[in-house]
């Protein structure tokens, strides 16, 4: 799983200064423009110790949170999720950032708390393009490896000690460390897959939260690093056959235990406190823009209705939806051309048979007769589905959410919260990724069943 406002997992090309403009000056203007600056949320008047405050940070302030870095992601391009990654343990661990550090104490009035969002970006850009200075100091080759070691090492050596300085050492310190050796390597050449796995190597777990490395270990990680590249390191020049993602989904879907992982829905249907999907759009989808919550609403109430009818999952009844979803004419078509998704990290293909085969898997969604599959995994594998066949040009991700809450109240379940559902997003390849998946839902459903219950039981003593 990836986190996808989570900045540890951003790439060099991603956070490059070099492609992606930005002006500082107008930061503060643009920041109050955003949808989320219309309703910056209330702090409640309690201590930080008290329930209340646990409940609102991890709630209404989180997803006011999320939903800011999601505007200005939209507004300036991935980069811009590593304006949070504040020092120590802060909303991520060991961070570059000193201007914002977590709902609970970053969040005051709105005024104040717009002005540290402008901050904490400019503060984030300019430590990457402090760090692109670095890079070009040492315009390094890897074909001349044998004569540049020592550069490499000197190189390597001063980023470690330039994090640290940064970072203060805090809790998860190491984490910014080993991505800005392995941002270094990138940006002279060195394959993706090559360079995290020598800086890995290199770090071997030694550095540790909390603690700063004495001279004699940064030395020797910048030394083994150095030491340990070859000229044949370096990304292939030649042009590669594209790959499919798609294909790599389908592969990873037949090998999937589906039948043998735990099903949190056999104890048959259950009514929420609360309506989470319902919420989670109104804290956060309606925070970007009122008007894709209105949709995404609509969309919500059309589904329940259409699983109250015992409606079968086809392209049509799910473009349906997608027609509230993006405020269209008409239900979209399927695409006809390639799609793309992370960052162009991945490219879904498409076939002649392509809409036949997300025909068939959309139809497996169903209970099955004979040997069915539980509803927690076929829910967890049209999601998946969804998100790799990618059938919309805009909004698979909302649909392949929606339509997961739709196989669940096929059979009479309802969720009270869905955080762990929304804002995430899967490699089409990784074994572990519909097993996560998967949990997500079991968690979320158990959850719902014992608040669901504590409450019955209050109401009836």
């Amino acid at each position: 799983m990836i986190v996808e406002l989570a900045p540890r997992f951003l790439a060099w090309d991603a956070v490059d200064p070099a492609c992606h403009a930005f002006d500082s000056a107008s930061v503060a203007q643009t920041v109050r423009s955003l949808g989320p600056a219309r309703c910056v949320p209330v702090r409640p008047d309690v201590p930080f110790g008290d329930p209340m405050m646990s409940a609102w940070s991890y709630g209404e302030a989180e997803s006011w949170v999320d939903a800011m870095s999601y505007a200005l992601v939209q507004q300036y391009g991935r980069w811009a999720i590593g304006w949070r990654w504040s020092h120590d343990e802060g909303d991520f661990d060991g961070g570059p950032v000193g201007n914002w550090c977590c709902p609970r104490h970053s969040i005051t009035t709105p005024e104040e708390t717009l002005d540290r969002v402008g901050a904490a970006l400019r503060e984030w850009r300019e430590w990457l393009e402090y760090l692109a200075g670095w890079f070009e100091a040492y315009p390094l080759d890897l074909a001349d490896i044998e004569d540049q070691r020592i550069l490499w090492e000197r190189a390597a050596r001063n980023l470690i000690l330039q994090v640290v300085d940064r970072t203060g050492c805090g809790s998860g310190w190491h984490g910014h460390c080993r991505q800005v050796l392995t941002w270094f390597l990138l940006r002279w050449d060195v394959a993706p897959d090559v360079a995290q796995g020598l800086v890995d190597e290199a770090i071997g777990g030694r550095f540790h939260s909390w603690t700063g490395p004495d001279t004699v270990l940064v030395d020797d990680v910048a030394e083994q690093l150095a030491l340990s590249l070859r000229p044949a390191d370096g990304r292939t020049r030649a042009d590669a056959p594209a790959q499919d993602h798609l294909q790599r989904w389908l592969a990873l879907r037949a090998s999937v235990p589906w039948h043998e992982i735990p099903d949190g829905g056999t104890d048959g249907p259950v009514i929420p406190l609360r309506d989470g999907a319902a919420q989670d759009i109104r804290a956060f989808d309606a925070v970007i823009d009122p008007a894709r919550a209105a949709g995404m609403l609509s969309a919500l109430e059309a589904l329940r209705a259409d699983a109250a009818r015992e409606a079968r999952l086809d392209f049509a009844l799910l473009s349906s939806w997608q027609q509230h979803i993006l405020g269209t004419p008409q239900p979209p078509p399927f695409r006809t051309s390639p799609a793309f998704a992370k960052a162009s990290r991945e490219r879904y293909g498409i076939a002649p048979d392509t809409r036949a085969r997300f025909d068939r898997c959309l139809a497996e969604s169903a209970l099955e007769t004979g040997r069915p599959l539980g509803v927690t995994a076929r829910a967890a594998r049209v999601y998946l589905d969804i998100c790799f066949f990618h059938p919309f040009d805009d909004g698979n991700a909302r649909s392949a959410f929606l339509t997961l809450v739709f196989i669940l109240a096929c059979e009479g379940i309802a969720l009270d919260q869905v955080s762990l559902l929304r804002r995430v997003t899967f490699e089409a390849d990784d074994p572990q990724d519909p097993l996560i998946l998967l949990r997500y839902i079991n968690i979320h459903l158990a959850e719902t069943r014992r608040r669901s219950a504590d409450s019955t039981g209050s109401a009836s003593r």
